[in-house]
């Protein structure tokens, strides 16, 4: 294992101009991976999931308090001396991977990266903005919880309100539609044309209403917050740089997410085939089957590829990280998709019940490859950074 290069934007030092990026497991985030593991198998086993899905409300607030203040995991991209971990992406990464293994329904990509990402943007490492560090404090110990107030398919090269005032009147109330997690949060940061607010959502004149959304483990909400509610706290060009971050950040970890269902998706239906009988023969010896979960393993190593590179790209402040993000996403949100397919079809009968999980990590894994913009999009923003002009 090498050692880890200390994050660039930690430190204040520059990434070097070319860096060789680091796609192993550390020991540290192999015993990380180990506590979180042990963690959901113990607190977030499937049938559970399953049950708080069905219920309408899939958040377990003991297992995201055990996840956040037992773990610490809630603070692993917040700095030292505001109550965080001061660790990196890579370590982020290797959360989403085992919260994607599981389908946790948790708040952790919007609140514990994506906020607290647009928050780090707004000089949050300094201790001189009071507001966004006592949030970014509160964060990191879990005991608050933060989302922008942004739709989940929001891509990180998108067109913000910051830009749009002739949208976003000051008189106007803002309502943003399919906002992830915005049923659990206690703070939005909510863009408009002149900065970045951070709203509570029990402010008067805030309202956050459920939608019924396919993937039932990620909750959206259209949310609707009066105009004057909230304290500024960046001003347009500051909070749209930050905002831009955070949804950087949250594409290139999405991707990592993406990596641990596709994981969970492969070794269910190897375990499945090898255990279901015909004709006197286990399932998976069967040529057909063994091809195409051959296909699906070189497809899954090469998408832990993608996103270990995203994740440490990210970490390591490399120029080149909106290309990795945008390698990322292009392709592990459709790998996702492909082994949660061939994980319902290859189950046979069972795999199209409700009873078993298949076809929880079936919409989760649509449900990502939507969210933080779809893979044509960063097809799209992969050709333009790489200068890759399309067919005339």
């Amino acid at each position: 294992m090498t050692t880890q290069p200390t994050p660039a934007p930690r430190t204040g030092r520059p990434a070097p101009a070319e860096t060789t990026p680091d796609l192993l497991y550390s020991d540290t985030e192999d015993d990380l991976r180990a506590a979180v593991r042990s963690l959901l198998t113990d607190r977030a086993d499937l049938p559970a999931t399953l049950a708080r899905a069905e219920s309408g409300d899939p958040y377990d607030p003991e297992l995201w308090t055990s996840l956040t203040a037992g773990i610490g995991a809630a603070g692993l991209l917040v700095p030292e001396k505001l109550g965080g971990q001061g660790a990196s992406h890579r370590e982020a990464a290797v959360v989403l991977e085992e919260l994607g293994r599981a389908v946790t329904p948790a708040p952790y990509l919007t609140s514990s990266v994506v906020a607290t990402e647009t928050l780090l943007g707004c000089d949050g490492e300094s201790t001189e903005s009071t507001d966004v560090a006592g949030l970014l404090t509160a964060l990191a110990s879990g005991h608050r919880t933060a989302v922008l107030a942004l739709p989940l398919t929001t891509a990180p090269d998108a067109r913000l309100p910051f830009t749009d005032s002739a949208g976003h009147p000051e008189a106007a109330a803002t309502t943003v539609s399919a906002v992830a997690d915005a049923v659990r949060a206690d703070v939005l940061l909510v863009p408009r044309a002149d900065g970045l607010y951070a709203v509570e959502t029990a402010a008067p004149g805030v309202t956050v209403e459920p939608l019924t959304p396919l993937d039932l483990t990620r909750p959206l909400a259209t949310v609707t917050v009066a105009a004057g509610s909230g304290v500024r706290i960046a001003d347009a060009a500051t909070g749209e740089s930050a905002v831009r971050r955070g949804l950087l950040a949250g594409a290139g970890l999405l991707a990592s997410e993406q990596l641990g269902l596709a994981e969970w998706c492969l070794e269910e239906t190897v375990r499945h085939t090898r255990e279901r009988h015909q004709f006197n023969r286990p399932v998976g010896s069967f040529q057909a089957l063994k091809h195409r979960m051959a296909q699906l393993w070189l497809e899954v190593v090469s998408a832990r590829a993608a996103a270990r590179n995203a994740a440490d790209a990210l970490a390591t402040g490399d120029p080149g990280a909106p290309l990795a993000v945008a390698v990322a996403q292009a392709y592990c949100g459709r790998v996702a998709v492909h082994a949660a397919e061939e994980c319902v079809q290859l189950h046979g009968g069972i795999g199209m019940t409700w009873e078993h999980p298949a076809h929880l990590y079936l919409k989760r894994a649509k449900s990502d490859e939507s969210a933080l913009g779809s893979p044509g999009r960063h097809r799209e923003r992969l050709a333009d950074l790489a200068d890759l002009p399309g067919p005339g």
